[in-house]
């Protein structure tokens, strides 16, 4: 025989379920802000049937009989593909971002073309010189000259001091978020404990889907520094690779801090960093060092002794004469003017101005590439977060939807169940009463 509660029952599970998938709309709606947060739902399924015996029926042949709904899981919408898609232009961005803001700094430090500029004041101090071979005895014109040079090479050595500076930023900022106290060393500490806790609520059967959220979250930060890589280890655990290091292994963070010498980030911030400090400022630097050598050869050449002291940038202001001390000619008289007439012809004929403009353009021409490779960058991890988001994002229209019609869904039962609850209310009551 066949309960006649079986009914009862059978309206609950559908109140419950209907309850617990408008629980998981609410969540939904209260999440719609929330960084980082994947949309859910509640899967329902048929309950599992009621097998009925053959002596259960009249007609002698066993049967099943539904017993409602129930929810089945509690499922994350997430894309896993356009996850990696997400990381992979935030690691673009990350580098271009980074190239981009050291470049700019370098550029603007050069600050060409100006009046105050290393081209403009060489142009001065071939200049001062004109003047001194025009006016060889006037000591107003040694002056001039002598206070030209300085102001050249304090330019020389100002640019290399910001490259230089530019340089130790670069690095200082790599060993911040590599080193113990760093980003990376903490998503490694959480994604551990995260790893824990995720194979722990899987093994009691529980969905731990805004841990997950969090893992993923962590993920989509560590983008930024460098190339990750995720293997799935089983059980919900993973192992996250960035570059070449290991960050995390199942529920053991193994970040090492410092990373070893061979640690290649693979792009990203960390990579654009370590290129900036090793590769393209000392080049800028070795580049201004060498137009202050030439500078500095051709005209000591020139004056017949050392005039500047130093042939690099940053030393090139070293043992510049005292103004009293500067000759024009190398004639004992003092109308003698070939060193200063042939200092001045270095404007046409010294490569330390081709040489210079030509690492100007260079300069610029990286900060540009540079500031486009970030627009570009930026657009596409716009576009890549808009097609996960239209995946995994809380539509609020979406939402009221569901809360109505699961709405609609528990009135149902609840019409369902009154009416069994009447029924029974007949056959327990009134049934057997002759007469009414």
């Amino acid at each position: 025989m066949i309960s006649s509660f079986l009914g009862l029952q059978t309206s609950l599970r559908g109140l419950l379920a209907q309850q617990q998938a408008l629980d998981v709309a609410a969540h939904n709606i209260a999440n719609a802000n929330t960084v980082g947060y994947t949309r859910q739902e509640a899967t329902l399924g048929a309950a599992d049937s009621l097998h009925l015996t053959a002596g259960a029926l009249q007609t002698g042949a066993g049967a099943f009989l539904g017993q409602g709904v129930d929810v089945t899981a509690y499922r994350r919408l997430r894309d896993s593909f356009l996850d990696l898609q997400v990381r992979a232009q935030s690691m673009a961005l990350g580098d271009a971002t980074t190239s981009a803001e050291a470049l700019d700094r370098v550029q603007s430090a050069v600050g060409e073309p100006s009046t105050t500029g290393i081209n403009a004041l060489m142009g001065k101090f071939y200049t001062a010189w004109s003047d001194l071979a025009n006016h060889p005895e006037s000591d107003s014109s040694k002056q001039a000259v002598a206070s030209a040079a300085q102001t050249l090479a304090d330019a020389f050595g100002k640019l290399a001091g910001d490259i230089t500076s530019a340089t130790n930023d670069a690095n200082a900022e790599f060993t911040s978020i590599t080193g113990a106290t760093g980003p990376i060393k903490a998503a490694a500490t959480s994604l551990a404990q995260l790893n824990k806790a995720i194979d722990s609520a899987l093994d009691a059967g529980q969905s731990p889907n805004d841990l997950l959220d969090r893992r993923d979250q962590i993920l989509d930060d560590l983008s930024q520094y460098g190339q990750v890589s995720v293997s799935q280890l089983g059980n919900g655990r993973i192992q996250v690779m960035l570059g070449n290091q290991s960050v995390v292994n199942d529920t053991t963070a193994d970040w090492q801090t410092p990373p070893p010498a061979g640690f290649a980030p693979g792009g990203a911030q960390l990579g654009a960093l370590k290129t900036l400090a090793t590769t393209t400022l000392p080049g800028y630097l070795a580049s201004l060092d060498a137009v202050a050598k030439t500078l500095h050869d051709d005209v000591n050449g020139a004056y017949g002794s050392a005039f500047f002291g130093g042939d690099t940038a940053a030393t090139l202001g070293t043992g510049i004469p005292a103004a009293s001390t500067i000759t024009a000619g190398s004639g004992a008289g003092a109308a003698s003017n070939d060193i200063a007439t042939a200092i001045a012809a270095l404007r046409d004929t010294s490569t330390a101005t081709s040489q210079y403009g030509g690492l100007v353009r260079q300069i610029g021409s990286d900060a540009a590439g540079a500031t486009n490779a970030q627009s570009i960058a930026q657009a596409a991890v716009d576009a890549a977060q808009d097609r996960r988001q239209n995946v995994s994002g809380v539509s609020l229209d979406e939402e009221m939807a569901n809360m109505l019609r699961f709405q609609r869904g528990y009135q149902a039962s609840a019409r369902a169940m009154s009416s069994i609850d009447d029924m029974l209310d007949t056959l327990i009551n009134r049934a057997g009463r002759v007469g009414l």
